[in-house]
């Protein structure tokens, strides 16, 4: 896999969070005991503002700082958000470039500062997401992906706000749906999940984000006993993105 341009990814507090890293480590390993045939993952969610464009980058991290080759591809047209990407919004050659037939595949995907990890942006802001994703480049390009590395990481937009994420699940072999506790109410996320299961798209599970774990019992008195030293700020570990 050749890459044009090396892109740093920012960094922020949640990489140093202790409880954070170990929910990607578990989130990393039960992924990887879901089968061989599990290669391209979206990260959707009802509604935005629940994290799913954290936990992508950062489960695409995990993944290759294990040595998997991973592509992480930012697939929100609308709404991209490249908060932890260094270069403004439309200056990095991205998906919206390629769909529209402006560059090819070897100018789309961008080495990272991070060992094993590519990008491919959104790119310029579009006006026709949906007819975009519908085209058979986008399959095309998501089929070589595939074939050409280890784990295809893609962050979509929520589904229960816009089709494109259903577009987007017919082709990739699975899914991880991110609820953001306290945010989501229990019959918006049901319904959200329902049309994500309609596309015919596996479904690996569920993530509950933006959970006060300092504010539960169980963490409390078992982790913090030993692991407290691990972790010296105060507050709430939240994986949250704007997108």
């Amino acid at each position: 896999m050749t890459a044009r341009e090396v892109i740093e990814i920012k960094e922020d507090a949640l990489s140093s969070d202790y409880y954070i890293d170990e929910a990607l480590n578990t989130l990393r390993t039960n992924i990887q005991l879901s089968g061989r045939h599990v290669k391209s993952i979206m990260v959707t969610s009802t509604f935005s503002d629940e994290g799913k464009s954290h936990i992508s980058l950062y489960l695409a991290r995990k993944l290759a700082q294990i040595g998997k080759k991973v592509v992480y591809v930012e697939c929100d047209l609308r709404k991209p958000t490249q908060f932890m990407i260094k270069g403004a919004v439309g200056e990095i050659p991205g998906m919206t470039h390629f769909l529209s037939g402006q560059i090819d595949m070897s100018q789309v995907i961008h080495q990272t500062t991070d060992e094993n990890l590519f990008v491919i942006t959104s790119g310029t802001i579009a006006i026709n997401p949906s007819e975009l994703l519908e085209d058979e480049l986008f399959g095309d390009m998501m089929n070589w992906l595939e074939q050409n590395s280890d784990y295809v990481i893609v962050d979509t937009p929520p589904i229960g706000v816009v089709i494109d994420a259903a577009i987007i699940a017919k082709a990739v072999d699975s899914a991880i749906f991110v609820i953001g506790s306290g945010e989501t109410s229990y019959h918006a996320a049901r319904k959200a999940l329902g049309q994500l299961t309609k596309t015919g798209v596996r479904v690996l599970g569920a993530v509950l984000n933006k959970v006060d774990v300092r504010g539960s019992k169980y963490y409390g008195k078992y982790y913090g006993k030993y692991y407290g030293d691990y972790y010296k700020n105060s507050g709430k570990a939240k994986l949250s993105d704007k997108g």
